[in-house]
């Protein structure tokens, strides 16, 4: 080929024979490509195409890690960076000689009458600055390379990303040239050799150096905690105690498939052997079978379960001074899923009806009275009858179906369980659709009073589908109050869905999000990708990563750190969760 040449690495068959006559075989041998070709603009090594840019312009002024869009780039890069020490007398002997014809010049252009190019007074205070800094020693001056090889899979590829890596720098100021006629230079400068072979520096002082080392990933490896996973950035452990943070909420968002479910029994295992206590809200009863390896307590909710849990139930031990006050707005929100939209008029009935509920079981605003036996829905249903009014047995009505129909002996019992296990799940898989939400409602409101009348200590509340709770506005802002809440009492709150669109669409959604310090998004669907990029501010880099994901892999926050990352678990994990 004109202008090109082409290196063949393989060893011929009479060489191969005297090698192997010999008896030895090297490094270089074993790790050598077919072939290696060289063009003007590119190196083609087997079947990969390889172009080395070099940096010959740089800005003005650079902040803080300010070659990031470079290392974030949406394709593999090499960047390779060189620095050479330079010593400061021979640097301010340059400088008085360059700062000398900047002033002859700018005082020839007054004399001459002419305007003095702002350009080169611009570099004139530059540089006096800078030999003010160096001069005082409070600066240090360098030489600074910056070359950067593009990998691609075609000839056609290499111009694109050659474009795009060009438009890149070019967008924080940055000029950058192709090494041609010293592409194999440029790319052996760019392995990790320290071999410089194209010698294209720039003198930079040590406060721009400094803030040009854009190799910045958050560790979140830990003397505490449990292992998340694996740091896809720089490949260390993520060790992380969630109990840390500002709250110990969490919420994890993932399309079906992407290992969702994995990684919360996996956390949920690791906590418990940190003496973390762990309760799940379990829609499809998918961890009943960890609970039985773990000798947890599954606790399944039907209509002919043994379990019953009474939403009227009121803490006796240690209540607060607005204690009926509070669960009877809490009802006021369960009854609304229940019942569904209420009129303004049809919510003051609801009250008075709920005051009255309490008032005819001789129980009061007086804390002494809650002992008395709690009322049951069954007793709400004869109040709203007993008003005599349209819109009270209308009422009555929505409410006939958990008293007298089908779902009468799950809601309308008096409660016979207590959590006393470490590990508690709630199963209510064998519910109807509509009434799952009634029930996590009220295993919610069940926990949370278990929560507050108990000793405090560390606790995990999981509530898998978390959807069903937010697409009725009641339960969605009690879920949003519980997340607010948890953190007095020990407690950190999951929060899982694989609806992530809906669920950030919605004022409860974003809310629970900005309560949680801990978000894991898994792999994502392109409908829901562009909803998540924009709430939790994305790189490109990161929404295509999340899009590309295997399963168990994603974007890992913790507080103001987030990393990509993997899940990994051991076999023996492996064999109690599956």
């Amino acid at each position: 080929m004109l202008g090109s040449k082409q290196t063949n690495t393989t060893n011929g068959p009479e060489n191969v024979g005297n090698v192997l006559a010999a008896g030895v075989v090297s490094i270089k041998d074993l790790i050598a490509p077919s072939f290696v070709e060289t063009d003007f603009n590119h190196l083609k090594i087997d079947q990969k195409y390889y172009r080395t840019l070099y940096v010959v312009g740089y800005p003005r002024y650079v902040s803080a890690n300010w070659l990031h869009p470079l290392i974030t780039f949406d394709h593999p890069l090499y960047v390779s960076m060189y620095v050479y020490p330079t010593e400061s007398k021979t640097v301010l002997d340059e400088l008085r000689r360059k700062i000398g014809e900047m002033e002859a010049t700018i005082e020839a252009e007054i004399k001459a009458g002419k305007v003095v190019d702002p350009t080169v007074q611009v570099s004139l205070d530059d540089a006096l600055a800078l030999q003010a800094e160096l001069a005082k020693g409070s600066e240090r001056f360098f030489q600074f390379g910056l070359y950067i090889t593009i990998p691609a899979d075609s000839k056609e590829e290499l111009d694109l990303i050659t474009k795009e890596v060009d438009s890149t720098l070019s967008s924080v100021l940055m000029i950058a040239k192709q090494a041609t006629l010293e592409m194999e230079e440029g790319f052996k400068s760019t392995l990790p050799l320290f071999y410089d072979k194209l010698a294209v520096w720039r003198n930079m002082d040590s406060t721009s150096l400094a803030m040009t080392f854009p190799f910045s990933t958050a560790s979140l490896t830990r003397n505490e905690g449990i292992l998340y996973g694996i740091n896809q950035h720089d490949g260390s452990l993520i060790i992380f105690d969630r109990f840390t943070l500002e709250n110990a909420n969490s919420v994890i968002l993932g399309k079906s498939g992407g290992g969702k479910s994995f990684y919360v029994k996996l956390e949920a295992l690791r906590l418990l052997m940190m003496d973390v206590d762990v309760i799940i809200i379990d829609p499809e009863n998918e961890y009943k079978k960890l609970s039985e390896s773990m000798g947890g307590e599954f606790v399944k909710f039907s209509n002919n379960s043994e379990y019953k849990i009474n939403p009227f139930d009121l803490t006796i031990d240690h209540p607060e001074p607005d204690e009926l006050s509070n669960k009877i707005l809490d009802l006021h929100s369960l009854m609304k899923v229940i019942m569904g939209e209420l009129t303004p008029a049809q919510d003051a009935l609801l009250d008075r009806a709920l005051v009255l509920t309490y008032r005819e079981q001789g129980i009061t605003q007086d804390p002494d009275t809650f002992k008395n036996p709690p009322p049951l829905l069954e007793d709400l249903y004869k109040v709203f009858l007993g008003m005599e009014s349209p819109e009270a047995k209308e009422m009555a009505g929505r409410l006939e179906k958990f008293v007298m129909g089908s779902a009468a002996g799950i809601f309308n019992q008096r409660s016979n369980f207590d959590i006393k296990n470490h590990f508690t799940i709630f199963g209510i898989r064998d519910l109807e659709e509509n009434m799952r939400p009634v029930a996590m409602y009220i295993v919610l409101d069940y926990i949370w009073n278990t929560v507050r009348r108990g000793e405090k200590h560390k606790r995990v509340l999981i509530v898998d589908e978390a959807w069903y709770l937010i697409k009725h506005k009641d339960s969605g802002a009690y879920l949003h109050n519980f997340a607010k809440r948890a953190r007095k009492y020990h407690l950190g709150l999951t929060t899982i869905t694989q609806d992530a669109e809906d669920f950030l669409a919605t004022d409860e959604g974003k809310a629970i999000v900005t309560n949680s310090s801990m978000q894991i998004i898994l792999k994502q669907s392109t409908a829901a990708v562009d909803k998540i990029t924009n709430t939790f501010y994305l790189t490109g880099g990161e929404k295509h990563f999340l899009l590309s994901a295997g399963v168990g892999e994603g974007l890992f926050f913790a507080g103001q750190s987030h990393v990509g990352f993997r899940v990994i678990a051991s076999e023996e994990e492996r064999n109690l969760i599956e």
